[in-house]
This record gives C-alpha cells, sequence and structure tokens, in this order.
C-alpha cells in the first residue's frame, strides 16, 4: 500500500457535490451502480480524464489548483503509487509520469466551461473525456454480446449482481468461481506448447535486472513458484493485492514464472530471473476502471519497469489518455504490452488499439489465429489457447485461453531480449520483437509480423 507524504498543493475547496471527489468515496462496485442509477447504454464512470500536452502536465496541475480545486499529485506518494482511496476529497488526481489527470464531476465542467479542453495554443490540457470501465477480457467480449442483442446496462446489472455475490463469498472465505478452462491438473515434463513455439527452452537469458510490471487482478503472494523471488507490489483498486480471481496469477507465471516449478509440471515461466511489479489494477471480480489503470501506468513507468503486461480491456479508443501514457512509456525506456481482445472478429479494443502501445493476438498450437483473436491494429501474435500456467491456492495451475494469455509470451520474450543489451529499450525494443517475429501464411491484421521469438 502506498505511503502518502505531506500534500503539497492544497487549495481551497468550492464545491462539495458528490460528484467532486474522484477518490475513495467510489470504489469500482460503487461506481457501477452509480451508473445504472444514471441509465443510458454506456460504460462511464462519471469521472472524466483530463489528457495534457506532452511536458505540461505541471501546468495543467497548477491551472487546476488556481481554480479552487483540490489537487493530489501521484509524486506525494511513494514510488507515485496513487491510490485513489487515498486521496480525500481531491477533485483532481494528478499522474505526471504519464501527463494525466483524474477530474471528479465538478472539476471537469469547471474545465470545460473555461474552454480549455480544445487543445488550443494557451491551454495545457489536450483534451478531456469521459472515463470508462475496464474488464478482464472475458468480461469485455460478453459485454459485447450483450450490447449486439440488448442493451448492455442489462448486463451490467447482471454483473453487479454477479460482484456483490462473489464479495459476500469473499467475505465468508469461499473463493470466487473461476472462468472456464479448458484443461485443469498435472501436465507432462518439459516446457509448455507456447514457450517452445517461441524458442524459450533454448535461450540463454533469464531476464536478470530487467523489471517486468504485470497490470492485473494481483497475484497469489503465497504460490509456491514464486518463493524467493523479488516482488514489489501496489493495489489501485482498493483491495489487497493478494489475487482472489486467477487471470493476474496465470500471466505472471507465463511473463515471470519458474523455470523449475517445484512440483513435477513441464516449464511454463519465461523471465524466470526478473524484478516482478504487481500492480493490482482489476478487482477480485475483474473489473477496474481507466483511472486505475492509469495510476498503475503511471507507477510502472515512474519506477522504469523495462515491459509492461496489461492482459485486459475496454469499449471505444484509441484513448487520448492510453496513448499519452503508452507515449510516456516509450519515451522513458519502457515499453507497454497489451491484450487485442477475445471479441474476434472484432476490432482491437483499448489499451491495445493506442498507437503507441503494442497489440498481441492469439494464435493456437497449430500457429492459427485463435476464433476469438480480435483483429485490426495487430502488432504481433503468441500463444493464447490452451496455456498452461499458474492459478492461487489451492489449485495452484490452470490452463485457460484468450488474447490475455498470448500477451504474457510477448512481454516475458521482450524481457529476455532487454538482457540482451541495455540498448534494447522503449521503441528499440518494440522493433527487435517485431523484427525477430517469425512471418506466418495470415493477413497483418490477425497476426501482426508474426509470432514472437525469444533470444
Amino acid at each position: 500500500m502506498a505511503t502518502k507524504k505531506s500534500s503539497k498543493k492544497k487549495a481551497a475547496k468550492t464545491s462539495a457535490s458528490s460528484d467532486a471527489s474522484p477518490g475513495g468515496s467510489a470504489p469500482v462496485e460503487e461506481l457501477l451502480l452509480a451508473a445504472l442509477e444514471r441509465g443510458g447504454d454506456t460504460f462511464d464512470t462519471g469521472r472524466y480524464l483530463a489528457t495534457f500536452k506532452e511536458g505540461a502536465a505541471d501546468q495543467g496541475a497548477k491551472m487546476l489548483g488556481a481554480e479552487g480545486h483540490r489537487v493530489a499529485d501521484a509524486r506525494d506518494f511513494k514510488g507515485q503509487a496513487v491510490t485513489l482511496e487515498d486521496v480525500g476529497d481531491a477533485e483532481v488526481v494528478v499522474m505526471p509520469e504519464i501527463g494525466v489527470a483524474l477530474l471528479g464531476g465538478g472539476a471537469a465542467e469547471s474545465m470545460k466551461a473555461m474552454d480549455v479542453a480544445e487543445g488550443g495554443a494557451d491551454s495545457p490540457i489536450e483534451s478531456i473525456d469521459p472515463e470508462q470501465f475496464v474488464f478482464v477480457d472475458d468480461y469485455f467480449r460478453d459485454l459485447l454480446e450483450a450490447s449486439e442483442s440488448s442493451n448492455p446496462k442489462e448486463y451490467l446489472r447482471g454483473f453487479l449482481r454477479a460482484v456483490e455475490t462473489i464479495a459476500k463469498d469473499l467475505g465468508a472465505g469461499a473463493p470466487p468461481p473461476a472462468p472456464e478452462t479448458e484443461e485443469e491438473g498435472v501436465q507432462a515434463l518439459g516446457a509448455t506448447w507456447g514457450l517452445k513455439a517461441c524458442k524459450v527452452p533454448a535461450s540463454t537469458k533469464s531476464g536478470v535486472g530487467i523489471k517486468v510490471a504485470v497490470l492485473d487482478t494481483g497475484l497469489d503472494l503465497g504460490h509456491p513458484d514464486f518463493s524467493g523471488r523479488t516482488i514489489i507490489s501496489n493495489t489501485f483498486v482498493g483491495q489487497p493485492v493478494q489475487d482472489l480471481h486467477g487471470h493476474g496469477t496465470h500471466t505472471a507465471g507465463t511473463s515471470t514464472g519458474t523455470k523449475t516449478p517445484p512440483a513435477i509440471i513441464q516449464r511454463y515461466g519465461i523471465a524466470y530471473r526478473s524484478t516482478i511489479f504487481i500492480g493490482k489494477v482489476l478487482t477480485n471480480a475483474g473489473v477496474g476502471s481507466q483511472a486505475g489503470i492509469l495510476a498503475g501506468m503511471n507507477w510502472a513507468i515512474a519506477n522504469r519497469c523495462v515491459v509492461i503486461n496489461m492482459s485486459l480491456g475496454g469499449p471505444g479508443g484509441p484513448f487520448p489518455a492510453y496513448t499519452a501514457a503508452g507515449q510516456a512509456a516509450l519515451n522513458n525506456g519502457c515499453l507497454i504490452i497489451a491484450a487485442a481482445g477475445n471479441s474476434g472478429p472484432g476490432p482491437t479494443i483499448a489499451p491495445a488499439n493506442s498507437p503507441t502501445i503494442v497489440s498481441v493476438a492469439s494464435l493456437d498450437s497449430n500457429l492459427r489465429p485463435s476464433s476469438f483473436s480480435c483483429r485490426g491494429k495487430i502488432e504481433i501474435a503468441g500463444p493464447g489457447r490452451d496455456v498452461f500456467s499458474s492459478w492461487p491456492r489451492p489449485t495452484l495451475y490452470k490452463t485457460i485461453s484468450g488474447t490475455s494469455m498470448a500477451t504474457p509470451h510477448v512481454t516475458g520474450c521482450g524481457a529476455l531480449w532487454a538482457e540482451t543489451s541495455s540498448a534494447l529499450r522503449g521503441l528499440a525494443l518494440r522493433n527487435k520483437l517485431l523484427s525477430t517475429a517469425i512471418a506466418l501464411p495470415f493477413p497483418a491484421t490477425q497476426v501482426g509480423k508474426g509470432l514472437v521469438q525469444a533470444p
């Protein structure tokens, strides 16, 4: 949990409206409830995101403070791990590494009234956009299907009921329902089909000295396969980092898991000596908000994580805030890698559809595009069908499918390439991943440059 230092930016509060604060009074479940009460057919949270022009974050924060809005700055938190639940009555939360601020409704209306959201020459603000919810890929696929057949709010109501049920079950000590799996149980010795396809077992690299961030549902911190590893963790959703969903433990396992699991199973981890940064940006129900996601991105970039895995998504885009975060990552020697989405043949979802973020499609064991994998803006592909990896105790291991599973293959290989040369950072690392991928006989809109390869 982040430790807050004394705030440097305090201004007199001018509004006591219920929508003024973007912080602790509005966890994700409450935001969902409020969205249902408002009605409509969007996935907006009711808050806003201001994207500053490059290099203008400090100027924008000063302008917002001068208007009488209480401003919280991520730099006032240890490691820039700003948690929205800890910003008190701040109306604005600034994330300076990526040049984005979360605005409460009052602050957003004030900025719009000043006509500063048009990107004018004198304005530090490029745009102000409604914040949206973000989901584990499978939930977003279901949302899209619901939106095509009925009002998506009906699906959200059902989803919220499931969230409430999960919360009650967790309070009683029962585990949440796990996603459907293709296969479970102990596997044969050797390495997973995905690692073999990416030439990982033959690589002499381990990811040593490379910081890898996984922004997801957290990690089972007591999993035996992560014992003794250097793990830096923070939550951005008001829940402990401990993963009670499973998705985050699975993606972390593929990208950074052990080379030699203590159980008699095959190797499933790639960058097994990397330093692991776990950012819990999705709740144990698999849902979050763009602000929480962006706060995790800001934290990972502030800590100069070389590769940042984002196996999650949401509707619309590309969004200015995600694009700015992706550019900030490149500028600071980091690379964000995100899942293309599981609503194929639909288009690539956000944040993977941003031009500054690498989007990853899924392949099956025959190296054919998975039927569920989204199409359009695709840079590269990875093994995403029937992927074996770690899972929270007591299950320990599970085999599931999705572009969420393909993405950590690319992230892990990125960490191995980064180990080969300190020059392979940011855009150079992106170019290396794409130039070394194995070409496949399918359109670039389905597989990009092809199958990712380890050095």
